[in-house]
């Protein structure tokens, strides 16, 4: 009788090892793959698809959100000369866009402006001026429309006359306007434009972001014309 019971313990034990295994499996994550999910759980609420509708056809980007009321920072190449912008916030919701301010040219930055019927979560807006090259940065985007996009990489180069930081992290068209962050989750850059000399439009490892030192500049300057 006894050893009927010890076999029958030792199977159970077994069998709720065997069920439990693939569960802890499953929700181990190693340190670097926690601060890459962290962020982007952080970040994500705080970014948006853009659809601006052009003369030529449809101009698609990324924006962040910096104001709860519905404010939105992007690149100005997205929606410049746009008759209509639709913006789809990480909660499937879409909303007409109106624009507030432009820097276009080299600084290619822009504010617009939905009106949500939600308390919306705000991008945190990290230091440009601490940026090294090597650190890890993680990009966020709806390359080709694939929305809310995560990828990795560092930064490469800082140009500091054209006053750009380099990257490999993948950066593809619909990234434009989208966050460039560091391992904590605060933006130091925005996603602007790829290196393409054989005029492919894909990534090779070669892309640009505007530092947020100059961002800040811009939405500070927006303030004081109080278009914020």
């Amino acid at each position: 009788m006894n050893n009927f019971i010890n076999k029958t313990v030792a199977i159970l034990v077994m069998v709720f090892a065997f069920v439990q295994t693939p569960v802890c499996q499953a929700q181990h994550y190693d340190q670097d793959e926690m601060i890459n999910i962290n962020v982007y759980e952080k970040i994500t609420p705080s970014i948006v698809a853009i659809d601006a509708q052009l003369e030529e056809g449809v101009s698609s980007g990324t924006g962040c959100i910096i104001g709860s009321d519905g404010v939105i920072l992007t690149s100005s190449h997205v929606i410049d000369d746009a008759k209509d912008i639709d913006v789809t916030t990480s909660s499937g919701k879409v909303y007409k866009a109106t624009v507030l301010s432009i820097l276009g040219k080299n600084n290619d930055l822009a504010l617009i402006k939905i009106d949500p019927k939600e308390t919306l979560k705000v991008i945190k807006l990290g230091n440009s001026d601490d940026v090294k090259v090597g650190q890890k940065v993680l990009a966020i985007g709806n390359p080709f429309g694939f929305n809310g996009t995560l990828t990795e990489g560092i930064v490469s180069r800082i140009d500091y006359t054209k006053n750009k930081i380099q990257t490999d992290a993948a950066i593809n068209p619909g990234n434009s306007g989208g966050p460039l962050v560091n391992s904590t989750g605060e933006v130091i850059g925005i996603s602007q434009s790829i290196y393409n000399p054989d005029n492919n439009k894909s990534n090779i490892g070669i892309g640009f972001a505007i530092p947020v030192s100059s961002v800040k500049e811009f939405i500070d300057l927006a303030k004081i014309a109080k278009k914020i």
